[in-house]
């Protein structure tokens, strides 16, 4: 049996629009100026640079809104041209986005360029005589480097790669023959296939001393000591004083990990940090700007109005001049929303920045982060009467140049946590502490973490030993063996 029924639902969308500056908040500066050179490309409607006419043109004539079709059928026409056409209600200044300067801010951001680390490789092989197959080996050895200037591949694995697809057949004897030339080039310690053979091949290459001997002897028979710093078996086993383990410490700490990060002419991509926001403490007080690249100088095209114009005067309207209009309206419309949210997007970076600024104020005016407040994005959210999803946005890809460096906005975020005085403290600060705590202590005793604990806790910070060792571990510091020195 039908029955028919009457149901009341209330639902929520966001339109085009909102999305639209949803996803432009959320650009740093750099891709949002790809992102307005994209729009400007697909919009013809939309201009960059300054507007310079006040006005646009009176076109205060009645529109006729219908218009003949083969001379027989009449359609009603959905636009009203004027709406696009009267400058009496939108003047220029409101079709522009230009609230800034256009020196502001430089615009030109430099790229780095050169040689590659494999091509510098390739330069110094040449200076080698090999065979035709040895200088396919050779070059395939130097295409296995990787950006560290190690070998990561097993010399077995190398000659199944060279049969498959070199069509050289080798055994492994050749390939270990040819890697000692390639361990040869230049930074010392390239083509090693392990940290144990890096710095060997480094070490080979200085003068041979007594430390440097030594450190050698250290490296090829007690790695797996070193690396855990048990300094008394290796005092024990090479029967040496704690000077001599110390200078043969010293050479071995002046060594390269990662010799391929050391060629100046490395071309691996480089993010280059654009600050969105600039903040300045002037006459004791703190100044926001927003960089002016963000602020883009936009209009509406004078000349698609122009066409709206001609059609307008038009006496006769045919089919296709409609289909003309529609497509002019369209992206007459795209270029206005898009500035509009251009505006928008301004003024929501502005608000946020300038809340979370207040909040951190004793921060930014002495540059101590042990003067961070607690913050979390609902804190922000609720101050400025937005999303907590906006700010969001806002925090995680946005930077800001201070006196104290460029810093990454969501870094000033922090959960809290009660010291022993009932005050709610930044879990940066804690970091802080632990961390200064951690630089003076002696490196011949290092702290452990149960020392740690119970010095902040003596500091008014009572945190448990997991803790000290999780934030220690987000601030990238060794356990206390690790950090023992001799």
């Amino acid at each position: 049996m039908l029955k028919q029924q009457l149901n009341f639902k209330l639902s929520q969308k966001l339109s085009p629009q909102q999305i639209q500056l949803m996803k432009l908040i959320q650009l740093p500066t750099q891709a949002f100026e790809q992102r307005i050179a994209q729009e400007m490309n697909e919009n013809p409607a939309l201009e960059g640079g300054k507007d310079e006419k006040d006005e646009y043109d009176d076109l205060s004539d009645d529109f006729d809104d219908t218009y003949e079709d083969d001379g027989t059928e009449v359609i009603e026409a959905e636009i009203n041209v004027d709406d696009y056409l009267s400058d009496d209600e939108t003047p220029s200044y409101k079709l522009s986005a230009n609230n800034y300067s256009a020196d502001d801010e430089e615009k030109q951001t430099p790229y780095a360029s050169g040689t590659s680390f494999n091509q510098f490789l390739l330069q110094q092989l040449s200076t080698y005589r090999f065979d035709e197959e040895e200088e396919v080996i050779a070059k395939f050895l130097v295409g296995s480097v990787d950006e560290s200037g190690y070998i990561r591949r097993d010399i077995q694995d190398i000659v199944d790669d060279l049969a498959f697809t070199q069509n050289v057949f080798t055994t492994e004897e050749k390939i270990e023959d040819i890697l000692n030339k390639v361990q040869d080039l230049d930074p010392a310690g390239v083509g090693a296939r392990n940290l144990e053979e890096c710095l060997l091949l480094q070490l080979y290459r200085k003068t041979n001393t007594n430390s440097v001997a030594l450190a050698i002897s250290i490296i090829e028979d007690a790695f797996d000591h070193f690396s855990k710093k048990h300094y008394k078996k290796l005092i024990q086993k090479f029967n040496i004083t704690e000077d001599d383990l110390r200078e043969a410490i010293h050479e071995i700490e002046g060594l390269n990990p990662k010799p391929g990060g050391s060629y100046s002419g490395n071309t691996k991509m480089v993010e280059h940090v654009v600050p969105d926001f600039a903040i300045k403490i002037v006459d004791g007080e703190l100044d926001l700007t927003l960089n002016g690249r963000n602020a883009p100088e936009l209009h509406v095209s004078r000349e698609y109005t122009n066409m709206l114009k001609g059609y307008k005067d038009a006496k006769d309207k045919s089919k296709s001049q409609k289909d003309a209009v529609m497509f002019i309206k369209q992206k007459l419309d795209a270029a206005k929303w898009f500035i509009d949210a251009i505006k928008q997007r301004q003024q929501t970076l502005f608000v946020t920045m300038n809340s979370i600024m207040h909040h951190q104020k004793e921060y930014f005016l002495t540059g101590d982060e042990r003067k961070l407040k607690p913050m979390i994005l609902k804190d922000i959210a609720d101050k400025i009467d937005m999303d907590v999803s906006t700010v969001s946005r806002v925090a995680n890809s946005k930077y800001v140049d201070t006196p104290y460096g460029t810093k990454l906005i969501k870094e000033f975020f922090s959960e809290s946590m009660t010291n022993d005085q009932g005050e709610e403290v930044s879990t940066r600060e804690i970091k802080k502490i632990l961390e200064i705590t951690i630089s003076e202590e002696d490196k011949r005793k290092p702290l452990t973490d149960d020392k740690l604990a119970k010095i902040l806790k003596e500091k008014g910070y009572p945190i448990a030993r997991r803790t000290v060792a999780k934030y220690r571990e987000q601030l990238d510091l060794p356990v206390a063996r690790l950090r023992k020195e001799i």
